[in-house]
């Protein structure tokens, strides 16, 4: 998605960049994980058809995705690829409702799992959804394996709504009312936006 190509958002511990041809290659390694595969039932690419599906989602209006990076590690001047630890996903795939998104979190990295990464992009994509893209409706589907993710999502005030045991997927819904954009809005009001090209050059 184009409108966020030149986009930073800074948080504490989490500062979202948009996915570049830099975090290709990077990206490409850890969808070579078997587990990971399976968590975000992904099929493993060629690292030609991971730069295709990389021009396409940059370049597709449905898709608005953030590469999470480490702000501590990031704040320190490293390059982008070595402060990767997941990538942060909305699709807006429901033509009959621009307002829903579906989002989609993974940290890529073992060791940043369980330490509030993953919520905390989350909770930044969520924000960006509300102010920036008109979502109202959150809905995220999740492998019934991954009690951790689901977990995370109810922290979040997601309610289950659907279980599909074909697929083995649970469907988590939240409805954004007043009341829950302004906990959003709270929860993220510490994040920074800054321009990705400004960060790049200094």
């Amino acid at each position: 998605m184009k409108i966020n190509q030149n986009t930073v958002l800074q948080g504490q511990r989490v500062t979202l960049v948009p996915y570049t041809s830099a975090h290709v290659p990077r990206y490409h390694e850890w969808m070579q994980s078997e587990e990971l595969q399976r968590l975000t039932a992904s099929e493993p690419l060629s690292l030609e058809q991971e730069y295709e599906m990389q021009r396409s989602w940059r370049d597709d209006t449905d898709k608005c995705t953030f590469i999470v990076l480490d702000t501590e590690q990031w704040l320190l001047g490293r390059e982008d690829e070595d402060c990767m630890v997941g990538d942060v996903n909305l699709f807006l795939t429901d033509t009959e409702d621009p307002t829903l998104g579906e989002i989609e979190i993974m940290i890529a990295e073992p060791s940043y799992r369980g330490r509030g990464f993953g919520k905390e992009a989350t909770l930044m994509m969520m924000s960006y959804g509300v102010r920036n893209l008109g979502i109202t409706k959150f809905e995220a589907k999740i492998g019934q394996e991954n009690e951790a993710s689901i977990c995370m999502f109810r922290k979040l005030h997601f309610k289950e709504v659907a279980v599909n045991s074909v697929f083995q997927e649970v469907t988590l819904r939240l409805d954004v009312s007043d009341q829950e954009r302004r906990w959003l809005l709270d929860q993220t009001n510490h994040v920074e936006e800054k321009s990705y090209l400004g960060v790049q050059e200094t």
